[in-house]
């Protein structure tokens, strides 16, 4: 398929591939042939096709392995092989989900399943109950079922997810709530942050830090001493962020960034990504005026090249801009969460991880 407007192609999720291996798998348990394409309905009504990469039968069980095709979305499961072994349960006790090898366990509260439950999300348990039932009823078989997700190299694929951070250990996720994977969508990088701040929550924190990245992240970290459990990795996403904790608000917000991406935020802008949001330089300019600047130095930074010039004229005149700034993001950002009662400040951070501006005046580096 081809996204709109865009011409990059979807993909399909952790989720639908595991739907797409289950039919397959229980198929075969069923009449001894894996179906192959095999077709499954998605939520919105879609009705891809998968080939199978793998199948294998047993005396009371299945596989079958799908390998996940994200499109041209930067997926860090693209290409991985989804693997579906379905085999018999005992009659009346229906489906039942694990978690095989490369798959996580949830070890925390806060998450859409309880701690001890295979991080298989609601949506795909329930695709592949729907595929489960609708066989059943076709070859007139009772449907009860364990259904083992498994993911080879999934444990080491995790690590470059939130997983450990939100307390899933030893695997990925399987994911997706339309089986759709939109290409830079960052749909699951949102999920991610929503999925953060709730185990914060659940777990009692009563501070936690959203930043742009892993630099402004360690400083926030080390300025506050706080737990890895309450970074949420927000990344560009300041708009997610704070239109979540708005509906499900914690006491303490800390937004670390660099100063760049901290501009555009006290400039409105809830998406930070360069692609999608740009610098007002005529804004920033109009700042330094309000600190005292000369209209000379004012001039100078309209027609400045990026904002780090802008701060390096500042610097050199004394002027605070980067409190400035923070203070100002720390404005859009509370205005955002309203009418939630948050505690927010900003801390603005340089590319060597010095703290270089606050919104709370506070000294800094």
């Amino acid at each position: 398929m081809t996204a709109p407007r865009t011409g990059l192609r979807r993909g399909w999720t952790t989720g639908a591939c595991a739907t797409a291996a289950t039919r397959a798998a229980y198929h075969a348990l069923l009449t001894g042939e894996f179906l192959d394409p095999v077709s499954i309905t998605l939520p919105k009504g879609e009705t891809p096709s998968f080939a199978l990469a793998m199948e294998r039968r047993g005396e009371d069980w299945a596989e079958a392995g799908i390998v996940k095709d994200a499109g041209d979305d930067p997926d860090v499961t693209h290409q991985a092989l989804i693997i579906s072994r379905v085999r018999r349960a005992q009659p009346g006790s229906g489906i039942l989900f694990k978690a095989g090898k490369g798959v996580g366990t949830i070890t925390r509260a806060g998450l859409p399943l309880p701690p001890g439950e295979p991080a298989i999300n609601p949506v795909p348990r329930q695709m592949m109950q729907a595929v489960i039932r609708d066989l059943a009823a076709q070859h007139r078989d009772g449907g009860d079922v364990e259904i083992e997700i498994s993911v080879p190299g999934g444990e080491d694929l995790a690590r470059r997810t939130w997983n450990p951070r939100l307390g899933i250990v030893g695997g990925l996720s399987i994911l997706g709530t339309t089986g759709i994977v939109v290409p830079f969508s960052c749909s699951a990088w949102i999920h991610s942050i929503h999925r953060g701040v709730d185990v914060a929550r659940s777990a009692g924190l009563v501070h936690v830090a959203g930043c742009t990245g892993s630099t402004s992240e360690a400083a926030v970290q080390q300025l506050y001493s706080l737990p890895d459990i309450a970074l949420l990795d927000m990344g560009d996403f300041a708009g997610a962020l704070l239109k979540y904790l708005r509906q499900h608000p914690l006491p303490r917000l800390t937004i670390g960034g660099g100063f760049a991406k901290l501009v555009k935020l006290a400039q409105g802008q809830m998406d930070l990504h360069s692609g999608r949001s740009q610098v007002d330089k005529d804004s920033l300019a109009a700042w330094l005026g309000e600190l005292g600047a000369p209209e000379s130095m004012v001039a100078q930074a309209r027609t400045a090249n990026t904002a780090l010039e802008v701060l390096s004229l500042a610097q050199e005149a004394g002027l605070a801009l980067s409190d400035l700034v923070a203070a100002k993001a720390c404005a859009a950002a509370r205005s955002i969460v309203a009418p939630a009662k948050i505690e927010i400040d900003v801390v603005a951070v340089d590319r060597a991880g010095h703290i270089v501006g606050r919104s709370d005046g506070n000294k800094h580096a």
